[in-house]
């Protein structure tokens, strides 16, 4: 079993999530968009050496800056995995959009773990599944463990993510949600911004994964 705590974080509002296998009490922060005192304080009182990943849905600058804060707390122990296709933009300040967004730079990041569609990840005695969903980046991946899936930039309530940055694709996001429409069973989805839902309410109302046009403002 998976508790999820959720985070704010950074000038876009982005989603964190601190999951933690209950029975052994390991835990995954998802998406560290910023560095703040409180989630300095969700992460303590957990205990810094039980946080075993930072795992990332994708890496533009907004899911990523809090990142080498983490590894430092940790000791440099807590492991980063992304997807494969986002590599690159660990380490370029363009590419995952800091200084247009921001006019900053982003110290590079170092990848322990390159993600690979169906990859299993071992959270004590919990198992997170990976799905490769491209579209919002060319590494763009969801996460899904017990009943809850994580789905960064690709899926929000009611909307999906934009795909006119580099490296997006419009034709890309949308077989990358139906993909996640055609998963068996209904899940908690936890998305990159703004409010949590389900699958089976985004199944049904989703105006992209109902064949209807959309516009993400993220």
């Amino acid at each position: 079993m998976i508790d999820t705590k959720i985070i704010m974080l950074g000038e876009l509002a982005a989603n964190c999530y601190i999951i933690t296998d209950k029975a052994t009490g390991e835990s995954a922060v998802i998406d560290p968009g910023s560095f703040t005192a409180r989630l300095n304080y969700l992460l303590e009182e957990l205990s810094y050496d039980k946080i075993k990943y930072i795992l990332l849905t994708h890496a533009h600058f907004d899911h990523i800056e809090g990142v080498n804060q983490i590894i430092k707390y940790t000791n440099g122990k807590a492991k980063v995995a992304v997807g494969r296709e986002d590599i690159p933009l660990l380490s370029d300040s363009m590419k995952n959009l800091a200084f247009p967004f921001s006019m900053t730079t982003l110290d590079p990041i170092r990848c322990d773990i390159p993600l690979d569609d169906n990859d299993r990840i071992k959270l004590g005695e919990s198992e997170i599944t990976v799905i490769t969903t491209p579209g919002h980046t060319k590494g763009s991946v969801c996460f899904l463990c017990g009943d809850s899936l994580y789905t960064g930039d690709t899926l929000f309530k009611g909307s999906a993510g934009r795909t006119d940055f580099p490296g997006g694709s419009y034709e890309q996001l949308k077989k990358s949600l139906k993909k996640l429409a055609a998963l068996e069973g209904d899940y908690k989805v936890y998305p990159g911004h703004d409010r949590s839902t389900t699958l089976q309410r985004e199944r049904e109302s989703n105006y992209y994964i109902t064949g209807e046009d959309y516009d993400s403002i993220y």
